[in-house]
């Protein structure tokens, strides 16, 4: 099975999650506590199985005390310089 972007996207957010988590002494249980979401809950989103939604991440970041973006930004490594392509965008397939 082939990862999708879709995919290696949620699994960075869940492996920041974790990372920051980790780092800020919390176990799943207690930032469970913190933000109302259950620990399975967490886990899934820690390992790129659960898609959660915009208000969940906010809820964690919240707890966490760190800005919503520090979860979402991809490595920087991994940022585009500039516009993805200079000829636009090829919709023709949507059309």
């Amino acid at each position: 099975m082939s990862d999708t972007p879709d995919t290696d996207f949620l699994r960075h957010v869940g492996s920041r999650l974790r990372h920051v988590r980790t780092a800020s002494g919390l176990n799943l249980h207690q930032l469970a506590r913190l933000t109302g979401v259950s620990a399975p809950a967490l886990s899934l989103i820690e390992t790129g199985k659960r898609d959660p939604r915009l208000t969940t991440l906010a809820r964690i970041a919240t707890a966490l005390r760190l800005p919503l973006s520090d979860l979402l930004e991809p490595n920087p490594s991994t940022q585009p310089d500039g516009p993805p392509d200079e000829g636009g965008y090829d919709l023709g397939d949507y059309t």
